[in-house]
């Protein structure tokens, strides 16, 4: 089978193939690309970009059914939450469009002699590369290629191999919207390929959003080469229940929290950590809900769980809950598949010698833990080699703030859910990566902050 290629992971048929670019094609890429921003990042104005942007924006809305349905048969995303990820998209070129200028406006140095003054002036790197992942096709793309072309950089984009059609549908975007050819150019390259693309002096930047071992790999060519990066790499997220007036409205957080796109979220929430006098009745309350939800057909509004992203995905997480029942935990609920179509599943008595402790699962499993005291959760929620987003669940707002400042997670989430924005910085530490994305941090990756002194 072809690298890129449209399988549906609801039935497993192969719509579509793609070839993959060629050496030559590829160099002419970068070469493309480097063009386009020695003429079009000098020539053009951050207002015109952020037009373009706008428009960038506009055309997801209008073609937003046809984009919902292609992600829908490359990975299973429910076609509601398919068409709510275009919402967020455009909201997030959006507010890149409403506030480039502002982001990218020199920056005044107040002087302790006083004498002349300084500014900080931003401007752009390059050419920058993406590697983008398959769960959110398009809100990935975005919140990368948004802020980085209103700065004046110019993107070469490596979507995942199972999101082809959803790649060239947002190259065709950006064309029509008016970017220059070279400003962003889709390439279905492969990871050898990758290698030399990030080695090319032409390249100046890189960003991630996948798999550990993809952002080592990445990280490590970027180090040798002195190349810029920001990864996105996962987490096991920590859902805190330490306090609550409304259990039933916590369990539905939770399985919120949990279920989002299947369960393929890196920020969901995974581990949830309850305090002692809440566990028994949240764990029957959480693991009669979450089993509740069905897995289904896609296609169907009705829909609120969907098939794993691909077959290789389905194998690794019934690996991941077998080999954790195999060293100890307790299977409470679910376990089993069909196809693609993973069954909502609990785990318990998960402990820090089971491989499951330290692992990220990606798909709707969820591992419940319980704990005697604030103390204990926090350090369980941090005993974990991840460090992306977090949720603490608490009644007392005194708790939350303070639970909040001791959380090693580039993200905290207190008493909500499903609140990420265009204006929010995204990004972890640990091995959940490095850098952000989002708000006016997310702009400020990619950008040469140049000093200007100028002498009294």
């Amino acid at each position: 089978m072809a690298v890129y290629a449209v399988v549906d992971p609801a039935t497993g048929e192969t719509v579509k193939e793609y070839p993959t670019i060629s050496d030559d094609q590829l160099r002419e890429a970068i070469g493309r690309a480097d063009e386009t921003h020695a003429s079009w990042s000098a020539t053009s104005s951050v207002a015109e970009r952020t037009a373009l942007i706008r428009r960038v924006g506009e055309l997801h809305e209008q073609r937003r059914q046809q984009l919902a349905e292609v992600i829908v048969r490359e990975m299973g995303k429910p076609i509601e939450q398919a068409l709510g990820e275009i919402e967020f998209t455009k909201a997030i070129y959006d507010f890149y469009a409403d506030n480039g200028e502002a982001l990218t406006a020199d920056e005044p140095i107040e002087l302790l002699d006083g004498d002349g003054s300084a500014y900080v002036s931003r401007s752009s790197l390059g050419v920058l590369l993406g590697i983008m992942p398959w769960n959110y096709p398009y809100y990935q793309v975005a919140r990368f290629a948004g802020p980085n072309l209103v700065i004046g950089n110019t993107i070469l984009l490596k979507h995942a191999p199972q999101c082809p059609e959803s790649a060239a549908a947002m190259e065709q975007i950006f064309h029509d919207a008016g970017f220059p050819g070279g400003a962003y150019i889709n390439i279905y390259a492969t990871n050898e390929q990758i290698e030399w693309v990030i080695a090319d002096p032409r390249v100046r930047g890189v960003s991630l959003t996948g798999s550990e071992r993809a952002g080592t790999a990445v990280a490590e060519i970027a180090g040798r080469n002195l190349k810029k990066v920001v990864l996105e790499m996962g987490g096991s997220d920590p859902f805190i229940l330490l306090g609550t007036d409304d259990l039933d409205a916590s369990v539905k957080a939770a399985v919120a929290a949990r279920l989002e796109n299947t369960g393929q979220a890196c920020n969901a929430g995974k581990r949830f950590i309850v305090l002692d006098e809440l566990y028994e009745p949240f764990l029957e309350k959480f693991t009669e809900a979450l089993t509740a939800a069905k897995p289904g057909d896609p296609s169907s509004p009705e829909t609120k769980l969907g098939p794993l992203s691909s077959a290789t995905a389905t194998k690794r997480l019934e690996d991941q809950v077998q080999r954790a029942v195999e060293q100890g935990a307790k299977l409470v609920a679910g376990g089993g598949h069909e196809g693609n179509f993973f069954s909502p599943t609990v785990l318990t008595g998960v402990t820090p010698d089971n491989s499951a402790y330290r692992e990220e699962f990606f798909g709707p499993v969820a591992q419940v833990y319980r704990v005697g005291s604030e103390e204990e959760a926090i350090r369980l929620a941090n005993d974990t080699p991840f460090g992306l987003g977090s949720y603490v669940m608490t009644n007392d707002a005194e708790q939350a703030r303070r639970v909040a400042a001791k959380l090693d997670t580039g993200m905290v989430y207190i008493n909500a859910v499903g609140a990420e924005g265009a204006e929010l910085p995204f990004g972890g530490v640990k091995r959940s990566g490095f850098g952000r994305e989002l708000g006016r941090f997310g702009a400020d990756e990619f950008v040469n902050k140049k000093l200007i002194r100028i002498g009294g």
